[in-house]
This record gives structure tokens, C-alpha cells and sequence, in this order.
């Protein structure tokens, strides 16, 4: 793989378990306080001063969203689902003991990790979870297994959140979302057709969620959500809502010891806020293999001085613990407890003292070893005053604290004026400044406290433009990318595997955008399905996006990605457009669980042809060709000069670096732009090729792979690790998987039809493997005659 970037801006794995703090006591109820009461009243007692956003912006005790259509506004009002600020309220005013929400068991009076730890079941589906198991291991997958998730709000960031929720097999996701389906939403709701339209969104997604995962359970929340219903949950995510509201809602979160996710988008803009409590441990902080290094000597100092090999860096960091083993000479370090470590160098690193020990003289081994780590993280209350991010890119590492004050700004608009700013109006994003600058004020009482320090020393006015010019977008690469990090960070809280965001991010696209100087018609909405888009990039560049013809190389779980947002964003949806994708694989079971596209009833057909048909069920104006031609110089009487010179570029969604190189020759020799990218495990890279302005894809190398990803190679293994993954899958799925099937169905045949019921793109697969366990697969005795007998025996003798 090349230039690996740490885990999530590609293809997210999301899971749970909640290593959660004990319940904070909670708070008497505030009968029917208003908001601005409530907030005053948590105020007085953490002692934490309300933020701005919570004293401009909950300060109206309004009952809920109503739909403006003030000023041209139509349907839109704060891109929040209507309930996110009644909801808030509610949890506030509602008191007593916690009932049980329907669908959910009476676990509401223990505490959030030892729910996790009694409730589900620990049987792994391994046929389905094979790749999964490999970055996050059994335990980790378990506790997963055991988390309860409410997700509030499903727009294009939500659908992805919840997808992503649901493959990665959590025990239970319910929706909250009371919004009908309207047509901007089909711009990055890809569960969204226009016969939902005017449809609950929630109801909608629901349906369509169910069928990804058999094992995960989806539910929809209607009506109220208030603390007896939090209590039901091991997390909560809150999609597209102010942050005033988010406030009471982490607040809730964190008097029921519930871990709480926030996730946002504008346009090119999105920020995530993530609180998983006060003492939340992380049992492996990046998920890697402990580092080693090879010793070259140890002196006799204090601190002693360690130095490594200069073969390969040691891997260290500071406050690591290390052990040694096979240190000649200085023996009394070999076996000693762990010590800690301060890195000087990448050869070298100091311990404690060894100036007593014996002199060293050659040979042996520091091996890193893990521990837990407790992290403490603030409340969104805190954290809007005395922010800590998470940086995103290290060329805008002074716009994060600008970016959080620019948000604050466009929600207090939101709610102020009771809708979005409008698109491309200079009008409304210089009022969107004015209230940054409010929001930026230092705010001091009148015994001479500071009660609100200003966040930055000057506010970026033309940052707060470009995102009140575009804050009503709505596009479904950026949901993609905030909502994939949001979801892994759902998996960092449920199964406290990997360091999680501490506690901002904020990510921008801001290149992207059209000059500013375009006229407010260019981005109007025109009625389309593409309004969302066009709101950020205008009518120009839309109708240039659908006129694009673009290979796609590969349609596994990249590819699958990839056509969908290229069916949202109506790429090739235009008389001139097309797409090419191929691939030569089939589809598997172990595929799908991270190819969203395909369902259990596509197994064995061609990956190419079943993604273009469900990209064309998001899109139908999508023009899209699938080939199952691999790409090299055998096949290129099909994929010939004439096919190449029309293209407009090629996307490479591919598993080895000799089809990539194919690939990046004929885009330098044709001149077209490249689009690379790749995932192992948590890990992913993206690399743009344009001609003329960027190295080619072969123009450098990256270090030799130590991890070798093994995903399509089953069809034909050539090393011994293929061989041995491709005969687990095929065992696992021949005595594993279909005998539980049976077994189940001998438990209890009505639940287990019932369930197969619910999954209709999985249960003819399913039942065809009960059949065949129970008829001519069936053991009769445990030499295969006699009696028909309990399902066992002859599958085991194989």
C-alpha cells in the first residue's frame, strides 16, 4: 500500500464495546425548567460557565424546528431533524426512574460497562467477520457485539454513520429522526429514492439498514427521548444538530455514564466532538504489533543510554514501557520489570539507572509492552470554552480554533433566524461574521471573572464566509469522510481499541470551492436532486460533473464507496457521461462485510455487474458500463487507444501495486488524471495524479510491505497465508455457520423463520443451507447410518 495515513479518512470499521466510567450520580430533575434555565441551573452547579452558543442559542425556549420558508428558505431550516431541540428539553424536564424503551431489555439500572459485559452474545459469525478479526481481534469484536447505539438524525451523515455501524455488526443501532424524506436529501442520503419522498427518513433508512447485517438488530425511536430512554444505550451519536442542543444532550450522556459522539456537516466544512467520560480506558492505543529493536549497546549511566541498530528505527515513544531479553553482559537487565523509556533519537533512548549494573557487551532484544492507558475527557459544556483538537492537516493547524468559532457562528444563525444562511448570499454571511466576532468576545462578570475567553486573537472573517456561503450543502463525499471517522470513533468508545480523537476535529475542503465572487443565481436550488451540490458548487460545475466519462478499476470495497458517491453526486448521470468499472471477482461472503453494495444473495456473481446495478438503484440517470476484464497488456484490444483517449480520468480501487503501475503508465501516456487509493486494516491512502502538475504514481516507491493484504487473492492464492484463509472461510462456512443455522431452526423453528423474514436478501441462502444440513447432509448415527439423530457427527469427520 502506499503512503499510509493513520486510521479513517478512508473506509471506516465501526464497533462496541463501552469501557465506560461508573455512573455519574444523577442530577435531580429541573420539572419543566426552561432550556435557558436548565443550562443556567447546570452551570451554577458544575461550576462550568455557560459557552456563548449555549447562552445565544438555547436561550429561546422554542418548542422544536418549524420549517421557515422566510425569505426563500422553502423546506430548509437549521439542518437539524425536528426533534433534536424538543428532544433536548425533554430530557431535561422528564424525571423519575429510567423505563424500558420497547425492544430493549431492563438494563437500565446497571452500569454502562457491566451491560456490556451481560448483555448479547459472544458467538462470531467468522465466515462473515474474517477480515474484521484481523485488526481487531476476538475480544474486541465480542464487546462489540454487546453495544447499544441510538444515533439521533439521518441525513447523508447519518445513513453513513448507521451503514457503517451496522456491517460492522454492533448488537443493536435505533434511529431517531421524525423528518419526512425531501428531494435535497437525495444528494447524499443514498438510502433515499424519490418514491420515499414525504416518508420518515428514520422508517426509510431503517428498512434498508436491516438488510447489511442479519445480526444487528435496527430499530426506530419515535416520540419522545428523554433520560429513561439514554439510559438504554452504551452510546449516543447526535448527526447535524446545534451545538446548543448537542450540550443538554451531553450532559444527559454523562449523568447516565454514556458515551457521546457529535458529528457535523456544512458544506466543505466538518467537526466531530467526541466525550467518552472521565476515566475511559484505551487497552491498545494504535493497534499495532509491539515494537522491537535489536540492541547495540547499553551504557552504564544514570539514565542509561540505550542505543538500537541503525538497521530500522526502534519505534518508541515517550513514556513507553520496554522490556529486554538475551542482553549479554549487563544480564541483570534481562527479565527486569518494564521500565519506561524517554526517546532521544530514533537509534536511541534512555531508561533508569544502570550505572550499579554490570557492563555490557553484545546482543539482545528491547520489546515494547502495552498497557492500558486511562484517558479523561470533558464535557461539550468544557470543551466549547477550553478546546483541545485533534489535528487534521498540519498545513492548517491555526484554522481549527477558527473553524470552531466559525460553526458556533452559522448555528447561532441557524437559530436565531430559524434557517441556514442562503447560498452564495453576501448578505447573510456578513451577519454570520458579525456573530463570530460576538462569540470571540471575551466575556467578563462583573466581579472581574472571565467567564468566556475569546477562542482566537483575530477572527478569519473570509473562513466564515466561505463556510456561510456553502453551509446549506449538503455532499455526500464529505458525509462519507466525517461520517466514517465518526463511526470509527464509535468503535473506539465500544471497544476501547485505539486512541480516540481527543476531543475536536475539524476537517475542511476548502480548495474546492468556486471563486467567491460568483453570482448568489449560480448556486440556487433548481429543484433537482442536486440542490445539496449545487448549493456549494453551483449549476456550472454540476452539469460538468454529469457530462464526466471516468473508469473505476476494481468494484471492492473501494470501488463500492466510490460509486456511490459517484451516483450521489450525479457524476456520468448526463447524456454525455459514462462510467467504466471492472473487476474480475466474484462476490463472497466474507466480502460483505465490507463491500456495503452487495447483499448475501449476490454471492457468487460478478462484483462489476452487482455494483453497477445498485449504483443505478441510488441513481437511475447513472450511465454505467461494467466490464469483468482485468486490466494489464493482455486485455488491451478491449481497453484500446480509442477507450482510454475518452475518458476524462481513471479511479484505482485495486488490492496490488502491478495493476496500479499498469494503470499509472497508460494515465501518463494518455494524459489523464489518476485517482489512487488503499486500505489495510485502520490505515488508508489517497493519491491524486494530475498531468503536469503532480509525480506519477510510479514515480517513487514505498518501503517493503511488512503486512500482505490478503482480501481478493482466495480465487487464487499463490503463499502459504492464501492457502491457509481460503481453506478457514471454506471450513468455517461448511461446519460452522450452516450447522448453527440448523441448530437454531431445531430450537425454534417459528423465531428462527420469523427472523429470516426480517432479512429477505440473505434467507433464501440461508434456508437452502438449513435444507441441506437437515436432509442429505443430516448424520444419522456417528458412523453416518442408523437413526436419524441430532445435527453433528458426519460434518465433524470430514
Amino acid at each position: 500500500m502506499r503512503r499510509f495515513i493513520s486510521t479513517t479518512l478512508m473506509i471506516s470499521i465501526v464497533l462496541g464495546h463501552l469501557d465506560a466510567p461508573s455512573a455519574v450520580a444523577e442530577s435531580p430533575p429541573t420539572a419543566k425548567m426552561p432550556l435557558r434555565g436548565q443550562a443556567e441551573e447546570r452551570s451554577s452547579r458544575t461550576g462550568i460557565p455557560m459557552p456563548p452558543i449555549l447562552r445565544a442559542g438555547v436561550g429561546k425556549d422554542r418548542k422544536g424546528f418549524e420549517f421557515s420558508k422566510k425569505r426563500g428558505l422553502e423546506s430548509v431550516a437549521c439542518d437539524v431533524p425536528d426533534a433534536s431541540v424538543a428532544s433536548a428539553k425533554r430530557m431535561t424536564m422528564r424525571g423519575g426512574e429510567a423505563s424500558v424503551h420497547p425492544g430493549q431489555s431492563d438494563e437500565s439500572k446497571t452500569s454502562n460497562s457491566d451491560r456490556s459485559a451481560t448483555s448479547g452474545t459472544d458467538a462470531i459469525d467468522e465466515g462473515l467477520y474474517s477480515r474484521q478479526l484481523y485488526v481487531l481481534g476476538h475480544e474486541a469484536m465480542r464487546r462489540m457485539q454487546r453495544c447499544s447505539i441510538l444515533l439521533v438524525g439521518l441525513g447523508g451523515l447519518g445513513v453513513e454513520i448507521a451503514k457503517n455501524l451496522a456491517l460492522a455488526g454492533v448488537k443493536s443501532l435505533t434511529l431517531h429522526d421524525p423528518r419526512p424524506v425531501e428531494l435535497a436529501d437525495l444528494s447524499s442520503q443514498f438510502y433515499c429514492t424519490e418514491a420515499d419522498i414525504g416518508k420518515n427518513r428514520a422508517n426509510v433508512s431503517r428498512d434498508r439498514l436491516a438488510d447489511l447485517n442479519q445480526y444487528v438488530k435496527i430499530d426506530v425511536l419515535e416520540g419522545q427521548v428523554g433520560p429513561a430512554e439514554i439510559a438504554n444505550f452504551s452510546l449516543v451519536i447526535c448527526t447535524d444538530a446545534v451545538f446548543g442542543e448537542c450540550v443538554l444532550v451531553n450532559d444527559a450522556c454523562r449523568d447516565h455514564g454514556i458515551a457521546f459522539i457529535m458529528a457535523q456537516t456544512r458544506g466543505v466544512y466538518g467537526n466531530i466532538f467526541v466525550d467518552f467520560g472521565p476515566e475511559f480506558v484505551v487497552t491498545d492505543d494504535n493497534g499495532e504489533n509491539p515494537a522491537q529493536a535489536m540492541v547495540s549497546h547499553i551504557s552504564q549511566d544514570s539514565p542509561g543510554l540505550v542505543t538500537t541498530l541503525d538497521e530500522q528505527r526502534h519505534g518508541f515513544e515517550d513514556g513507553d514501557l520496554v522490556t529486554f531479553t538475551e542482553v549479554q553482559g549487563m544480564v541483570e537487565v534481562n527479565g527486569m520489570a518494564p521500565v519506561p523509556v524517554k526517546v532521544l533519537g530514533p537509534y536511541t533512548f534512555t531508561i533508569g539507572d544502570t550505572s550499579k549494573l554490570s557492563a555490557y557487551t553484545s546482543g539482545g532484544y528491547a520489546r515494547q509492552v502495552k498497557q492500558p492507558r486511562t484517558v479523561a475527557f470533558k464535557s461539550l459544556r468544557a470543551s466549547l470554552l477550553d478546546p483541545e483538537f485533534t489535528t487534521s492537516d498540519f498545513a492548517k493547524i491555526e484554522r481549527e480554533r477558527q473553524l470552531l468559532v466559525a460553526f458556533q457562528a452559522v448555528d447561532s444563525f441557524c437559530v436565531q433566524l430559524e434557517g441556514t444562511p442562503r447560498p452564495g448570499c453576501a448578505e447573510d454571511a456578513d451577519a454570520v461574521v458579525e456573530l463570530a466576532h460576538q462569540f470571540n468576545r471575551e466575556v467578563v462578570a462583573a466581579d472581574g471573572v472571565v467567564i468566556n475567553k475569546a477562542l482566537v486573537e483575530k477572527v478569519d472573517e473570509g473562513l466564515v464566509r466561505r463556510l456561510a456561503r456553502c453551509a446549506r450543502g449538503s455532499l455526500a463525499p464529505m458525509a462519507a469522510v466525517i461520517g466514517s471517522i465518526a463511526a470509527q470513533e464509535a468503535m473506539k468508545a465500544c471497544t476501547g481499541k485505539f486512541m480516540p480523537v481527543r476531543q475536536w476535529f475539524m476537517f475542511d475542503a476548502d480548495e474546492a470551492l468556486p471563486p467567491a465572487d460568483l453570482p448568489q443565481e449560480e448556486f440556487e436550488p433548481e429543484g433537482s436532486r442536486y440542490d445539496g451540490q449545487i448549493a456549494v458548487f453551483g449549476r456550472t460545475l454540476q452539469r460538468r460533473l454529469e457530462s464526466l466519462r471516468y473508469m473505476l478499476v476494481g468494484a471492492g470495497a473501494i470501488g463500492c464507496e466510490t460509486l456511490k458517491n459517484w451516483a450521489l453526486m450525479g457524476l456520468a448521470c448526463g447524456p454525455a457521461g459514462a462510467v467504466y468499472v471492472t473487476d474480475m471477482d466474484t462476490i463472497e461472503k466474507s466480502n460483505l462485510n465490507r463491500q456495503f453494495l452487495f447483499r448475501a444473495s449476490d454471492i457468487q456473481q460478478l462484483k462489476s455487474e452487482a455494483a453497477a446495478r445498485k449504483a443505478r438503484e441510488m441513481n437511475p440517470a447513472l450511465n454505467i458500463i461494467a466490464h469483468a476484464t482485468k486490466v494489464g497488456p493482455d486485455t488491451e484490444e478491449e481497453f484500446d487507444d480509442a477507450f482510454f483517449e475518452q475518458l476524462d480520468g481513471v479511479c484505482n480501487a485495486l488490492d496490488n501495486v502491478q495493476a496500479r503501475m499498469y494503470m499509472d503508465q497508460r494515465c501518463v501516456y494518455f494524459e489523464k488524471p489518476l485517482l489512487d487509493s488503499g486500505t489495510l486494516g485502520t490505515k488508508g491512502n489517497v493519491q491524486v495524479v494530475i498531468p503536469h502538475l503532480t509525480e506519477s504514481y510510479s514515480s517513487s516507491r514505498d518501503p517493503p510491505e511488512k503486512a500482505i493484504p490478503i482480501c481478493t487473492l482466495k480465487n487464487f492464492p499463490n503463499a502459504i497465508e492464501h492457502t491457509i484463509q481460503w481453506a478457514r472461510d471454506d471450513f468455517e462456512g461448511t461446519f460452522k455457520q450452516g450447522i448453527e443455522d440448523a441448530a437454531a431452526y431445531l430450537e425454534s423453528p417459528a423465531g428462527f423463520l420469523e427472523r429470516l423474514r426480517a432479512q429477505p436478501a440473505s434467507a433464501r441462502l440461508t434456508a437452502d443451507g438449513v435444507a441441506r444440513n437437515l436432509g442429505e447432509r443430516r448424520a444419522r448415527d456417528w458412523r453416518g447410518g442408523g437413526a436419524p439423530g441430532p445435527v453433528c457427527g458426519r460434518q465433524g469427520r470430514a
